[in-house]
């Protein structure tokens, strides 16, 4: 495991940051972004030739550091700390000591690990030996005008950053080439931001940089794409799978990176969304799940850092089994590897779930299926399995005062045209049970049919079959359509952590063609609070509204929107929910209200809702804003390409 720390989870109930990201860490993004990981060994090399180098670190970055740059080539003089708590600590066999005992030392050089170091070094310059050349970690700053916050360079809007998939194969006639889109917004400034841009870096899959830039952003809350084709052509390139490092620089209220990712062509058969990777590495994955007889599942690792993935770095086992099957071979520095989970796990089959040791080498990983029969292909994403988490011996009383509590829903799409599969996944190191059951409910927001599920075992994967389990129970759907709700059942017994998690897999019947999407529980619509629940992405929970962003479609293909109304308690008999359709400006140029139940769903296409000439006076760069201030709504967004293919996964707001 790479020893760095990415992320500590916290209860948001005792403070907020902009994007609800109050665990993630700077410090890592700090040290491998790739325009401070060359500064980063060029002060290596360059402590190599001073002599005996004394390490001063008052903060605890050593680990981090030494994991990004290694010091095992430097003559170290000795360990130095600041807090007297950190004496026990040691560093390649350097017991550690005060910064007072450094000056009696024999150091010709000091390596000061901090940032912003002048500051503090200014009234303690006295306590290092005379004469000693004193480096810090401001050598490998990013240029200034990239920051955000000038005074705190690791103040964490300084390091807005994230990775993308890019994939761009130009085909043999135009047509069956495969492409891909990043589509976002600027919503940082709407927060104030006053020339936000996107510094851009494209590596190649062997890692090496193939193109890097400066975006400009369009107006306070207009849309952006990246488009793959766009690339190519604007940089001369060829064919590439790789990963687009994206920072957001000079931002405001949001230090998260997110998008929503569409690969298309091979003339529809491509057709797939996904969103953004999450910034922060993890030690595991999980909710990948085997493919049936005739797919191949691909998991592409983007290696996130400016060192190589030793072999036997990353690994795959099915969920609750002990057996590692462990990747061989060394991945390069921001390489892009295509992992053949087929070959590495050929004992796994649907739907059986996959748990990937990732070891924090990269960012949530994105996983390809091709249906080989029907050459059809979907991507979607692993979720953070969680190493924290114990069982709350709280939640089962939740009942008492939130209801339902915990609510992991998922859509029903219309029965006419899909077929929808759902698959409760666990999502955390120590859960061993999952004690539940499955609601059924109508789009109008009634309970159809409900199943006790029981106290379901970490290694076995129950996937529902919507229509069989409907055709089992004589249901009724009367809508056509609607959404499950998985939720915590403990009439039983068992334990839960709050960190439900469940995959939805929806097929066209008309094309055979598929989609996945898997997103984790929360507590919706109570004007109580337990612990960072109802969650808000803007503020302090709980969170009672709504802001989703729907990106539209650019190839001819109809929009597709699923909302649901969740609620832990009884809440406002219907929403008053708003789609706003903007242009490319970000101005609104339309607007429809539309009532969804409370505890209901409503599915719907933008050609529904507006008309041919307001789609056109939108164009191919507008978008929706579904807006609620009376309720918080679950979306789920896609594209409808006629009976040809579909894509489909949850929504993000801003």
């Amino acid at each position: 495991m790479l020893n760095i720390e990415t992320f500590q989870n916290a209860d948001l109930s005792q403070g907020w940051r902009p994007g609800n990201n109050a665990g993630g860490s700077t410090l890592f993004k700090a040290l491998g972004h790739p325009l401070a990981a060359e500064k980063g060994r060029a002060l290596i090399q360059k402590l190599k030739g001073k002599g005996p180098v004394a390490v001063y670190d008052p903060t605890g970055m050593i680990g981090n550091f030494h994991a990004y740059f290694d010091l095992t080539g430097i003559e170290i003089e000795g360990y130095y700390v600041q807090r007297i708590e950190d004496l026990d600590g040691t560093f390649l066999g350097h017991k550690a000591k005060p910064l007072t005992a450094m000056k009696a030392g024999k150091a010709k050089a000091a390596l000061v690990l901090l940032f912003d170091a002048d500051a503090v070094l200014a009234p303690i310059r006295f306590a290092f030996p005379e004469g000693t050349e004193i480096v810090t970690l401001d050598d490998m700053r990013i240029p200034e005008e990239m920051l955000t916050n000038k005074k705190k360079y690791l103040d964490p809007m300084n390091f807005a950053t994230n990775f993308a998939l890019l994939r761009e194969v130009k085909g043999a006639n135009g047509v069956d080439g495969l492409h891909t889109t990043v589509a976002s917004a600027n919503y940082w400034a709407m927060h104030g931001a006053k020339d936000p841009q996107l510094w851009l870096c494209l590596f190649d899959e062997a890692g090496e940089e193939i193109a890097s830039w400066t975006e400009s952003l369009p107006e306070a809350g207009a849309p952006f794409i990246l488009d793959s084709q766009e690339l190519r052509a604007r940089f001369g390139l060829g064919d590439f799978t790789g990963s687009l490092f994206i920072h957001a620089i000079r931002i405001a209220g949001h230090d998260v990176v997110k998008y929503a990712l569409d690969v298309y062509g091979e003339d529809g058969k491509a057709l797939t969304c996904s969103h953004d990777a999450n910034a922060w590495p993890a030690d595991y994955y999980a909710g990948m799940p085997a493919g049936e007889a005739d797919e191949e599942v691909t998991l592409f690792i983007q290696n996130s850092h400016p060192m190589p993935i030793p072999p036997k770095s990353i690994g795959l086992n099915i969920m609750g089994a002990q057996d590692i099957s462990w990747y061989e071979s060394e991945i390069p520095p921001f390489a892009t590897h295509a992992l053949n989970v087929n070959a590495l796990l050929p004992q796994a089959e649907w739907p059986d779930q996959i748990e990937i040791v990732a070891g924090r080498f990269f960012v949530r990983p994105r996983y390809e299926v091709r249906r080989k029969e029907l050459g059809r292909r979907r991507i979607a994403h692993a979720n953070v399995e969680r190493i924290d988490l114990k069982a709350d011996p709280f939640i089962p009383k939740l009942s008492e005062t939130m209801g339902k509590g915990y609510i992991m829903p998922l859509p029903v799409l219309p029965r006419d045209i899909f077929s929808t599969t759902v698959l409760p996944t666990p999502m955390a190191r120590d859960e061993m049970e999952m004690p539940l059951r499955i609601e059924l409910m109508d789009a109008d927001g009634t309970v159809a049919a409900s199943k006790y599920l029981g106290r379901i075992p970490r290694r076995e994967s129950t996937a529902i079959d919507i229509d069989a389990w409907i055709a089992e129970e004589g249901a009724k759907l009367p809508s056509g359509h609607g959404h499950v709700e998985f939720l915590y059942d403990f009439r039983k017994g068992g334990e839960a952590n709050g960190w439900l998690h469940a995959l939805g897999r929806f097929e066209q019947k008309a094309s055979g063609h598929r989609a996945e999407t898997i997103f984790g529980a929360h507590i919706y619509n109570t004007p109580v609070i337990y612990k960072d629940e109802p969650q808000s992405y803007t503020n302090k929970p709980p969170g009672l509204t709504t802001r989703l962003f729907l990106r539209l479609a650019r190839n001819g293909e109809d929009t597709i929107c699923h909302l649901v109304y969740p609620a832990s308690l009884p809440w406002h008999e219907k929403s008053a929910t708003k789609l706003i359709l903007h242009d490319e400006h970000g101005q609104p140029i339309a607007e429809t209200g539309i009532e969804i139940a409370c505890g209901g769903s409503r599915f719907w296409r933008l050609s529904e809702m507006f008309s041919a000439e307001e789609r056109a006076k939108a164009g191919k760069l507008g978008y929706v804003i579904v807006r609620d201030t009376t309720c918080r709504l679950f979306g789920f967004h896609g594209l409808l390409n006629d009976g040809e293919s579909f894509c489909l996964d949850h929504m993000f707001g801003f």
